[in-house]
């Protein structure tokens, strides 16, 4: 038997899949790593921190590994996007990274804008300026530490530096690069307009690769370290949003995924570059080859519902908090949740609008709370796919993989808040999986990736909507849009109010 690996590097941990021909995932491994918030709005990490615990991570698979470390024939890569890791000219770090989630480069955005030009910025990246980007990131470590920035030689996200320590290669593949704001999307080129721009050397961004394509082999020391094959092919692997639609099989027209963790995605793949989304939801270029996914941000999901329990039910687990939501009615007897804990993105990016209860009574109960912050949540997404449906998508069939795949009430409710056809996955390891595909794919098993997602993926179960309760939510949502509109003044006004 024939293995691959997918290394799926998130912000917590790096989880490790040796996954065997059939799709099987034979072991698994998690390793975690501390995260560095030394401000409000900063967050960091160690780029040794992540390799260090990589390569225990795959020590520890190979030592529980009873056949021969040749049979494991490639790996790839999922990794958190965004985050920018400083090289100097001898490929070693100049500081800690800069995440996804850090928030210190609003001015950064704006000068963007102010820079390129909002318009102009559409159409080259086709993404807004958002603090999460790696661009303002570069933009702040140039304004803020100038001498430290003229010992950069070039920059890689956090995957792309697992991979050149375990290969001694560089590269960044094209849904990483995506999401940098350097990278012409539909050209797969970098931007030598926006790298002018900023007084950026072309040679500052790294080689670019299609995520399926082979890089290099382990280094000799890596190998020995974690008992690989020196010969085991390393591809370049992912975006994790874009590993996280492979190994969910978003891999055609019509194909949807909600994913809901701590903050929620809906993504829909797009055969091109030729939809104009003027901005609303992210457009990146996807890990399948000559392909794209447009993608809507929830930043509240899971989150919502972990503060719910967290405050109201500490003591009991989730199963007990949702006992009882499937016996509520669609609407939750006449509440409704919008889940704006730490601002919105989409259709909103608002960092100052907060989350709301409205039509609370004396005869609510916990369960019909409960039930309202799933419907919540789900409204939030459903208005990344009312975007796409907007724009002549078609949206029949979506993926539920994350919490949201977690509970059948909830499953049901996407069924029929979203008016399509449900899908629930009989193994979910999402961006894990979708390396470790990327892997097998890139070593030749499979002539594309729609086969190697057939034989790797299967359905558990299926739920279609309720005609019944799809017209209630219709009407439900329209009062869920207005909430926002509704109460933006007041949460503007309150900022002051919180600590």
């Amino acid at each position: 038997m024939k293995y691959v690996i997918g290394v799926d590097l998130g912000t917590s941990a790096v989880k490790i899949l040796l996954v065997n021909q059939n799709g099987v995932v034979t072991q698994e491994v998690s390793k975690e790593y501390p995260l560095f918030q030394e401000k409000t709005g900063y967050s960091e990490q160690n780029p040794d921190d992540w390799v260090n615990q990589t390569v225990a991570g795959l020590s520890d698979l190979l030592k529980d590994f009873t056949g021969d470390p040749a049979d494991i024939e490639g790996i790839s890569f999922s990794g958190q996007m965004h985050g920018l890791v400083l090289l100097d000219e001898l490929g070693a770090p100049l500081r800690n990274a800069i995440l996804w989630n850090d928030t210190r480069t609003t001015a950064e955005c704006q000068d963007i804008y102010d820079t390129v030009g909002e318009k102009r910025l559409l159409e080259l990246t086709k993404n807004p300026a958002l603090e999460g980007f790696t661009l303002p990131k570069i933009l702040w470590v140039k304004k803020h530490e100038p001498e430290l920035f003229t010992k950069a030689k070039t920059f890689v996200l956090p995957k792309d530096y697992v991979r050149l320590k375990l290969t001694g290669k560089i590269h960044m593949d094209y849904s990483d690069a995506a999401g940098t704001l350097l990278l012409n999307v539909s050209e797969k080129a970098w931007s030598k307009e926006i790298c002018n721009l900023f007084e950026l050397s072309t040679d500052f961004c790294p080689p670019l690769v299609g995520s399926h394509e082979e890089v290099g082999t382990l280094l000799s020391e890596v190998a020995e370290r974690t008992g690989l094959s020196e010969h085991t092919r390393v591809f370049a692997g992912g975006a994790d949003n874009a590993c996280g639609a492979i190994g969910s099989g978003i891999l055609e027209e019509g194909r949807t995924l909600a994913s809901i963790g701590t903050s929620g995605v809906v993504l829909s793949y797009e055969s091109s570059d030729e939809k104009d989304f003027q901005g609303t939801v992210h457009y990146f270029n996807h890990g399948a080859p000559n392909a794209f996914y447009t993608m809507g941000v929830t930043l509240a999901a899971g989150y919502s519902l972990s503060w719910f329990k967290d405050v109201f039910a500490p003591e009991e687990s989730f199963s007990n908090l949702l006992a009882g939501v499937e016996t509520v009615p669609p609407g939750a007897n006449g509440l409704l949740f919008t889940p704006y804990l730490v601002g919105e993105r989409t259709p909103h990016v608002d960092s100052t609008i907060r989350a709301s209860f409205i039509g609370m009574d004396g005869s609510h109960e916990r369960k019909d709370f409960a039930r309202a912050v799933l419907e919540g949540i789900t409204f939030s997404l459903h208005e990344s796919v009312e975007i796409f449906r907007n724009h002549g998508k078609t949206i029949d069939t979506v993926v539920s993989i994350g919490g949201g795949a977690k509970n059948e009430a909830w499953l049901q409710m996407q069924a029929d808040i979203f008016n399509a056809k449900i899908v629930k996955l009989a193994s979910e390891q999402g961006p894990g999986m979708g390396a470790a595909m990327l892997a097998a794919y890139g070593c030749g098993w499979f002539e594309s990736m729609t086969e190697c997602a057939d034989q790797f993926l299967k359905v558990d179960k299926e739920y279609v909507p309720n005609e019944a309760n799809v017209e209630k939510y219709q009407e439900l949502f329209k009062l869920y849009q207005t909430v926002y509109t509704q109460t933006q003044e007041l949460n503007k006004q309150l900022v002051k109010f919180r600590k």
